[in-house]
């Protein structure tokens, strides 16, 4: 069994809204290396771990945690739309086995995706349907958000059916890490933005373009030094990417929703990705971590990092 796993931030704002040349050239250079990777290794599944935007999960349901039978990409920012190639036999046993371990994992037969799943898959792969993807949805964005030690029962159990599979598996963690998008709270926005958190979905282009336009401004405004968002904390992320390569995913876990918020931004809860993906991976064996990049972006609201490992189990 072989089995590689990519932690990555996510920005559509990179397609968007210029960043420092050298530093652009950096991260693309990086996402293209890892992208060579991943054709030779030919994964037979990718398990990704994503979050959502309030794009195609809404407080009309909210569950912690969603296995895609059926996916598609919805294409927000330009990026990646179209169905996923989803085995759903697969996505129905690793549902199967969550719940044996007493994780009550929700599953859709007709889950939207955002940027959240797509970006990282057509940076690695090209399409968001290059190779049979498994994508699970971590609830990141819609309070209260699953625990870190949920999160973590998550994708342990999610490590152990893999395990079984006797694959080439990829495990993908898209999110974080320190970034705070226009994203509103339903307990403090106004009526309008209260009904789109409880029942946006497949808005109106024009209401998808002015979204996107206001995070565009928003990471501008951070870049300046101005507005609202809080701003990119790269000490935060730099530990918590060492509390990942060392096995450490007690300490962010201590952290309330309003702490983490409060230093990483709303966005830094997306960490729940990588958290799910090295927990996975520990599950599986040991394994060798790997860093590879990170640099605080305002222009592009993201503290991107990007990290891997890498695990291979001999024939018995």
């Amino acid at each position: 069994m072989q089995v590689k796993m990519i932690c990555a931030s996510h920005t559509p704002l990179m397609d968007h809204v210029e960043a420092d040349p050298a530093v652009d050239r950096e991260v693309r250079a990086h996402f293209a290396s890892l992208a060579a990777e991943v054709r030779d290794f030919d994964p037979e599944l990718v398990i990704i771990f994503g979050p959502d935007h309030f794009k195609g999960v809404f407080y009309d349901m909210m569950p912690p945690f969603t296995i895609g039978v059926r996916a598609t990409a919805i294409g927000d920012y330009d990026i990646g739309s179209g169905d996923f190639n989803v085995p759903e036999r697969a996505a129905l046993e690793c549902v199967a086995a969550v719940r044996s371990e007493d994780i009550d994992v929700a599953l859709s037969y007709r889950m939207q995706v955002d940027h959240g799943f797509a970006q990282l898959l057509v940076l690695l792969t090209g399409r968001v349907d290059s190779y049979r993807v498994l994508p699970i949805h971590i609830n990141c964005s819609g309070p209260p958000l699953p625990s870190f030690h949920r999160v973590e029962a998550l994708g342990a159990a999610v490590g152990r059916w893999a395990a079984g599979l006797d694959s080439r598996v990829l495990i993908l963690g898209s999110g974080g890490l320190s970034h705070d998008p226009p994203i509103p709270r339903i307990d403090t926005a106004p009526p309008p933005l209260v009904e789109m958190l409880i029942a946006g979905r497949n808005p109106p282009i024009e209401a998808r373009r002015a979204r996107e336009q206001a995070n565009f401004e928003t990471a501008r405004k951070l870049a300046r030094g101005e507005g609202k968002a809080t701003p990119l904390n790269a000490e935060w992320d730099r530990a918590f990417m060492a509390q990942m390569e060392a096995g450490d995913r007690v300490t962010v876990g201590t952290m309330s929703e309003a702490d983490l918020t409060k230093v990483a931004g709303c966005g830094g809860h997306e960490v729940r990705t990588w958290v799910a993906a090295y927990a996975a991976m520990n599950a599986i064996g040991p394994h060798k971590p790997r860093h590879i990049y990170y640099h605080d972006i305002p222009q592009w609201n993201a503290g991107m990092g990007i990290a891997a490992a890498d695990f291979e189990r001999s024939a018995a």
